[in-house]
């Protein structure tokens, strides 16, 4: 999670608050679940990845996820809607 805290650090106040609510949450909530060693839940850990553009890692958020499984199954799914 020390990968999330040293992501928000990098940018500045407003940012960060962009960041959060592209990610469907608050600046303080991500600082108090990286503060509280909390487990984030996979949307948000999705969302995370997507909107750092890679640079904070569903992986490293949740290492005890597997990650490619989950990201397949979500694959096949949708190839099968349409």
């Amino acid at each position: 999670m020390h990968v999330l805290t040293a992501y928000l650090n990098s940018l500045d106040t407003r940012e960060q608050q962009d960041f959060a609510r592209r990610c469907n949450t608050s600046v303080g909530y991500l600082r108090k679940a990286v503060c509280n060693g909390q487990r984030l839940g996979e949307i948000l850990c999705l969302h995370i990845d997507t909107h750092s553009r890679g640079e904070v890692k569903c992986e490293s958020l949740r290492p005890d996820i597997d990650w490619s499984l989950l990201l397949n199954w979500a694959k096949r799914r949708l190839e099968k809607q349409v």
